[in-house]
């Protein structure tokens, strides 16, 4: 596998997953993020019972700096198939194009395919050095805006990558499995989330509220959007009565039509002409929706 000269192999990885893990059992102290730990992190199994009984979510889905240690890499890791990457070859205004069509700041380089990765390209690094294309370039070379990558085995705490990313200033890891092919992708924002509960910068919020109209018929929702609120704006009915008792949000109505957490970029049509396409997602949660509503039912 072509890793990036700063990214520890497979192997080395995990030994050093085993040796932090060794050393949290002995006590010994990992830094500041371990003392946090040890000093607010709950014991096994508290308040288990009484979220169960109402039907809450467990401690290990709620945010908490308990999840740091609870948790693992492939826990928070978007899956293989939903990585957007770009290989080494891409010409400057395909690479362009992707940054604008994803909106993502930064993307993993790979030669060949995505288990042979090369490093990240980050989006500023390409404005800063070709204007996102505006000037003609003669000849345009990825290679030589590459950053190096981190790799972490499915394993590995959360909060001891969390470590490599503070201390190596890497903020993007690919997750490998036991062959050393690539298995997912985490963020050092998909880490935090864990802790602190979901950030929303300026990309994620919608302005005027949860939602807003692109065109007519069309809106780009929050996905914890309270659904009543949303029927009334839209004039229609998405659920039905009994659905409408166990759900509040929008992002739930879609959860239960499908479910399961549908993937970015997927369109789940309801029976009454209605489409939802999934703009911002996770392996655990919805995170943004549109909204298409069939041509009769637009308001004017």
């Amino acid at each position: 596998m072509g890793q990036s000269a700063d990214g520890p192999p497979p192997a080395q990885a995990a030994r050093e997953t085993d040796e932090d893990d060794s050393q949290a059992e002995q006590g010994q102290p990992r830094g500041l993020l371990g003392r946090i730990l040890n000093a607010f992190s709950p014991s096994e199994g508290e308040g288990q019972s009484d979220l169960s009984a109402l039907g809450a979510p467990t401690p290990a889905t709620l945010p908490g700096i308990g999840n740091l240690r609870r948790m693992r890499v492939e826990d928070v890791a978007i899956p293989k198939v939903e990585i957007v990457a770009v290989p080494v070859t891409i010409s400057l205004p395909d690479l362009v194009a992707t940054f604008r069509e994803q909106g993502f700041s930064r993307m993993p380089v790979f030669k060949g395919t995505l288990d042979s990765p090369l490093g990240l390209i980050h989006l500023k690094d390409l404005a800063m050095q070709h204007g996102f294309g505006l000037t003609p370039v003669a000849r345009f070379s990825l290679r030589t805006m590459l950053r190096p990558l981190l790799y972490a085995p499915p394993s590995m705490p959360i909060g001891v990558l969390l470590q490599k990313m503070q201390s190596q200033r890497i903020h993007m890891a690919l997750v490998i499995d036991e062959y050393g092919g690539v298995d997912g992708l985490v963020t050092i924002e998909d880490l935090i989330e864990q802790v602190i509960g979901e950030i929303e910068d300026e990309h994620d919020e919608v302005e005027g509220g949860y939602w807003t109209v692109e065109k007519p018929g069309q809106y780009l929702v929050q996905a914890r959007a309270p659904l009543d609120e949303f029927e009334t704006a839209i004039g229609m009915k998405l659920a039905d009565a009994e659905t409408d008792e166990e759900i509040d949000t929008l992002g739930g109505l879609v959860f239960m039509l499908t479910g399961r957490v549908p993937v970015r970029g997927e369109v789940i049509p309801m029976g009454n002409g209605v489409e939802f396409e999934i703009v911002d997602a996770d392996p655990r949660r919805i995170k943004r929706l549109r909204v298409r509503l069939p041509q009769a039912a637009r308001p004017e």
